[in-house]
């Protein structure tokens, strides 16, 4: 299989997780970037949604983790929806990014901190 990707960047959700209290009782932004690895043969010829991964679909499946049961570490929301995508999808391997734009760090200024992981379908 070629290296056919679906890249969904920069989607913007509201969540509470974090170790602090105050992160699971404010809530902040998380922004996640996935990189789905996939054949795309089907659909390119076919011109039709039922040959590939719906996007909408994928989006969904991240907000409800994102939105959803809070988490202490980013680590384990980015595991959440690495699993998900390759158990509800045809994808061969996931790549997610989870950032945290608004972190808070002691003596410290920075844009984000976030996670990326890289996960595969078992066989």
């Amino acid at each position: 299989m070629d290296s056919d990707k679906i890249q969904l960047e920069g989607m913007r959700f509201y969540g509470f997780h974090g170790v602090e209290s105050a992160e699971q009782l404010l809530g902040q932004v998380f922004v996640v970037d996935l990189e789905i690895l996939c054949d795309l043969s089907a659909s390119a010829i076919s011109d039709d949604i039922s040959d590939t991964i719906n996007y909408s679909e994928v989006y969904a499946s991240v907000r409800d983790i994102v939105q959803g049961t809070p988490q202490n570490l980013i680590e384990r929301v980015a595991h959440n929806i690495a699993e998900r995508v390759l158990g509800d999808f045809c994808a061969v391997s996931v790549r997610v990014n989870v950032k945290k734009p608004n972190v808070s760090m002691q003596n410290g200024i920075l844009d984000h901190a976030g996670v990326e992981i890289f996960r595969e379908r078992k066989i």
